[in-house]
């Protein structure tokens, strides 16, 4: 299946094909939901969507490395993965240049930034917010939160959107794309609560749940001993209640994608947002366990898939090239303000 989505895109570097089946492999390893998503779109598209799955998961790697304590107090192994983002960082410049000698993940990544012509500043911003996540360990508000966000998850949708493929000029589908980034990262904080804390941070706000009578301390105690308590369960209610409504917002930029790309992005959310359904449904012990999908409803949402997918490739070869899909290529307004990141996000990341 990996040679014939690498043929579909028309890869041929033997080298280049190596790079790609590596990211290939880190997708559908680490993140399953987000791989099935991938399989509803067209094969040519696949390998750059694992392209730039793979690199952000090795960067995210880097900075929560199990080679010591958590970075925050462990100077030396914060160093560590601090230079190791440096040198990640370098081995990018290079790529995106053009120059040789890169690692595998960088080599798939560069390419598929040529091939799409996605703006080099989204990887920038993507990896000055994994630096921050070295040395900041919680959030103040959701104002914060969501300027940390702009750098690890609204510009891994940003990134996609040329995958993906619009309807309309990119810039107005690019702020829908960013929301839907939020969306999947808060949903992953909410279910990895527990996770985090282990690595010493926190992504619930302390104002959020300072208005439930939670802190930090009262997470941790309950995590140390595997009790529950009513105030920690009504802020985690509120993360989700803040998670949903990013849903709302970024579903609408559905119908902007690429007929043929709808139903991979469609199902993605409905996966993700099961996860939230299963946090509720395991009394909301994210603290204890990770909550998942069961396998029966991640089948039968990937059937679903299918069906929509033969839908609209049937549509679009009735429509012929006369139907408008933008993908490669920036469009006149997109070049001038695609998405304007949170005025936060610059300090956060400091």
């Amino acid at each position: 299946m990996t040679a014939r989505e690498l043929d579909a895109a028309g890869i041929t570097d033997p080298r280049l094909r190596a790079a790609y089946a590596r990211c290939r492999a880190l997708n559908a390893r680490h993140g399953r939901t987000y791989f099935l998503a991938t399989r509803l779109l067209p094969p040519d598209r696949r390998p750059a969507v694992h392209a730039l799955y793979g690199f952000a998961r090795w960067a995210d790697d880097i900075v929560d490395s199990p080679d010591g304590p958590t970075g925050a107090a462990d100077l030396d192994v914060t160093a560590r993965r601090a230079a190791a983002l440096d040198r990640l960082e370098g081995d990018l410049a290079r790529g995106l240049a053009g120059g040789p000698g890169t690692a595998p993940v960088v080599a798939a990544l560069a390419d598929t930034s040529r091939r799409y012509d996605i703006a080099h500043r989204h990887f920038a911003d993507f990896l000055a917010a994994m630096r921050s996540d070295l040395t900041v360990t919680e959030y103040a508000d959701p104002a914060g939160l969501r300027g940390y966000m702009h750098g690890s998850a609204a510009v891994i949708g940003l990134q996609m959107l040329p995958v993906l493929g619009t309807v309309v000029p990119r810039d107005e589908a690019a702020p829908y794309a960013a929301e839907l980034g939020v969306a999947f990262q808060l949903t992953n904080f909410l279910r990895d609560v527990g996770e985090d804390l282990d690595r010493g941070r926190v992504y619930l706000p302390r104002d959020l749940l300072a208005a439930h009578g939670a802190d930090r301390d009262l997470l941790l105690h309950c995590r140390r001993t595997g009790r529950t308590d009513r105030r920690v369960t009504a802020a985690l209610r509120a993360f989700e209640a803040l998670t949903r409504a990013a849903y709302l917002r970024a579903v609408p930029g559905i119908a902007l994608l690429d007929p043929v790309a709808r139903p991979c992005v469609r199902t993605a959310c409905v996966l993700y947002g099961g996860i939230l359904d299963a946090v509720a449904a395991d009394g909301w012990s994210v603290l204890h366990r990770r909550a998942v999908v069961p396998r029966r409803r991640r089948a039968l949402l990937a059937a679903d898939g299918l069906f929509r997918v033969g839908a609209a490739r049937l549509a679009a070869r009735r429509a012929g090239p006369a139907a408008a899909v933008r993908r490669a290529g920036p469009t006149a307004a997109t070049a001038r303000t695609p998405y304007r990141p949170p005025s936060a996000v610059r300090e956060e990341v400091r």
